[in-house]
């Protein structure tokens, strides 16, 4: 009796704890009847083949992929479509200029006509999933037998061309565990986006980078676009000829809300994460690189904040560059904390002392790591100051790839690339960071890595870096000739590459970190015990519920925010916080408590941005836009008592869409309940 409590508690410890809890980026494709009773349980009305459904239409044909970045959905039989705000900001900031600036103003269109197409904004539509294990297995067999060379890019080639050419859709071939199980997903993909609607940042992002990753929030983070498709329906590219499409689902609204310990669903899109990580390689990850890039980057933020507070026009040209700096850095200083505060390094070993077979791969894989670690250290340093510190970089870069060219047509390439660069630069920024970067280069990177051009820098100039850039600075476009082109071009990543993989010798992280990953895989298949892959950009769901939760001792956070909360934290004098005088005042005409934003359980992560937050009856209640900061350990484990989802509530989305921005002929197209 003792030896079954013991398994018991054994295979207890290994559960994934959305068998518990609500852990899971579960695949729509493969909802087993366990996981189905589980969210029945959980207050789901809905059966698993009104979710997915290959011969029927289903809930997943409302969602959308906009090109594997964020998540949306259909809300109208012509074509409209939801996402969130931070979603469109760099179509947004692409389509302001100082005259018309809808980042600061919004864009608001008030009829079809001025909708503005995106170039290159593609929205994928989920029609199949097939397993093809076995094909792909077969199919490397038989290139071995052949002896054809090949490689995992070239068999996905092989084998999507197949499907493509069978089927008439996009096919997107996908490896789960590390190669364990395979899938084919195809696509109907659309290639004529419009956008509709983007609130100003001040209220799509109001709290900015303070309140990011924090609860309570109070941003109405949404855009819209339409989807057009040409006159016989199908998808074209763009042309004034076509017209709206129509999906073959949308979304019902639901108007009524939600109350504490409702059911909540999220479908979309997760990126990517890590939950089949060894403890060796989540210790390397936050004790070793993670640091490194958080503090180039933090210091990299002060510099362009700087320049951005002081002048409207460098926040224009860096709105949408200090976004996506900001949030990927705030990220991981939040994965690197939680992961300390949880012991999540702690929590991984133990599940790793109950399966035999990983004991000998931890071994080897601490021991990999400890070799690796002064390659990879210098690696990221040069990675972090030379290559993406500047954006001035990029430019030496892209004329460096030209250097095969022949010469008239690599001088007029050159200029191009300069009066493109350019355009999107400031020189007192990028000063301003090519010094930080040049001092951080030299004083963490070891002299051995140095090219000969840095070396005699060095030498000349030691550690007077003021000089030493005044040296090399040019306030005009950059030629090959230039000292600031040879700085840049002294060095490239394949002598840190190199030296890490000498470093590893005869035993490859990226080898054992996949050997781990099957044979956890395996372990767990061969006791029964429920598993998700990791995220990897295909549609997942997500069940959960609206709950409150506890960040701290002493301290609740409710699971809902309202607009009073918003008015208590305006302040004039704070960019983050500062409201046009329109739109506080229609907010503080509300008499009622209006519904802002509010929080699930549910296990999201990247890619989920924009994602449907629904109801138990597969109703829009409101958009995932982001995690708490209590959650920023997912991409390796999940935090069953802290994870929560911060969601924008659909009925402030749609008070703003009537009450500020006007688009009363919205509720025209939408269906709410």
């Amino acid at each position: 009796m003792l030896m079954r409590k013991r398994l018991f508690l054994l295979l207890l410890s290994l559960l994934p704890l959305s068998v518990w809890a609500d852990e899971g980026m579960w695949m729509v494709n493969a909802i087993s009847r366990a996981l189905e009773q589980n969210m029945t349980g959980a207050g789901c009305g809905l059966a698993a083949n009104e979710i997915y459904n290959e011969d029927a239409v289903s809930l997943s044909d409302a969602i959308v992929s906009l090109d594997f970045g964020c998540t949306g959905s259909m809300i109208s039989q012509d074509g409209l479509l939801i996402t969130n705000h931070h979603c469109a900001y760099a179509d947004v900031h692409a389509l302001s200029t100082p005259e018309h600036n809808y980042l600061e103003d919004g864009f608001w269109a008030l009829g079809r006509s001025e909708e503005i197409p995106i170039k290159g904004k593609k929205a994928y539509f989920l029609r199949r999933v097939l397993d093809v294990t076995g094909e792909v297995a077969a199919l490397s067999d038989s290139l071995q037998i052949k002896g054809k060379p090949f490689g995992m890019r070239k068999l996905s080639y092989m084998i999507e061309t197949k499907y493509n050419k069978a089927t008439g859709l996009e096919a997107s071939l996908s490896s789960m565990w590390s190669g364990s199980k395979y899938y084919m997903a195809l696509y109907e993909v659309y290639s004529d986006l419009r956008l509709v609607a983007a609130p100003p940042v001040s209220i799509a992002a109001f709290g900015g980078d303070e309140d990011n990753w924090e609860w309570p929030q109070h941003k109405c983070d949404f855009a819209m676009y339409r989807i057009y498709a040409g006159p016989a329906g199908k998808p074209a590219e763009y042309s004034e000829d076509n017209v709206p499409m129509h999906p073959r689902r949308y979304l019902d609204i639901s108007v009524h809300g939600y109350q504490e310990g409702d059911f909540a669903m999220v479908m979309g899109y997760p990126g990517r994460t890590e939950r089949y990580s060894s403890s060796p390689k989540v210790r390397y990850a936050t004790e070793v690189v993670l640091p490194i890039t958080n503090e180039i980057r933090a210091a990299q933020m002060e510099i362009i904040r700087r320049h951005m507070d002081a002048d409207p026009a460098v926040r224009l040209k860096y709105a949408d560059y200090f976004f996506s700096l900001s949030n990927v850095q705030e990220l991981q200083e939040g994965e690197v904390q939680c992961c300390r505060r949880f012991e999540v390094v702690d929590a991984i070993r133990q599940m790793e002392d109950g399966v035999p077979a990983l004991k000998e791969m931890i071994s080897t894989l601490d021991r990999q790591y400890a070799a690796v670690k002064d390659a990879d250290c210098n690696r990221n340093w040069y990675r972090e100051t030379l290559i993406r510190g500047t954006r001035i970089s990029r430019i030496a870069t892209r004329i460096h790839s030209l250097r095969h060219k022949h010469e008239p047509e690599r001088e007029k390439q050159v200029e191009e690339t300069n009066i493109q660069d350019f355009e999107q630069i400031d020189l007192m920024v990028e000063k301003d960071l090519f010094r930080y970067s040049v001092e951080q280069f030299y004083e963490h990177v070891d002299s051995t890595f140095w090219g000969p051009f840095q070396k005699e820098l060095k030498e000349k100039y030691g550690s007077d870096y003021d000089a030493l850039c005044d040296a090399l600075w040019i306030d005009r476009m950059m030629t090959q000739e230039d000292d600031i082109f040879r700085f840049f071009t002294d060095i490239s990543i394949v002598e840190f590459n190199r030296a890490a993989d000498n470093a590893q010798k005869e035993n490859p992280i990226s080898d054992l970190s996949r050997e781990y990953t099957r044979a956890l895989y395996q372990y767990r298949l061969s006791n029964g015990i429920p598993q998700y892959p990791d995220a990897n950009s295909t549609m997942r769901l997500t069940y959960g519920n609206v709950l409150s939760y506890s960040p701290r001792d002493g301290v609740t956070g409710l699971w809902q925010s309202t607009h009073s909360g918003l008015l208590a934290k305006v302040n004039p004098n704070n960019y983050d916080f500062n409201l046009k005088p329109d739109w506080e005042k229609i907010l503080r005409r509300e008499q009622y408590p209006l519904p802002v934003n509010f929080i699930t359980n549910n296990d999201i992560t990247g890619g989920n941005s924009g994602s449907p937050v629904l109801n138990a009856q597969g109703e829009l209640i409101g958009l995932a836009f982001d995690g708490n900061k209590e959650s920023l350990a997912s991409n390796y484990y999940f935090t069953p008592d802290y994870n929560r989802c911060v969601c924008v509530d659909i009925r402030f989305v749609l008070f703003t869409l009537r009450n500020y921005a006007g688009m009363g002929y919205i509720f025209d197209e939408i269906t709410t309940r």
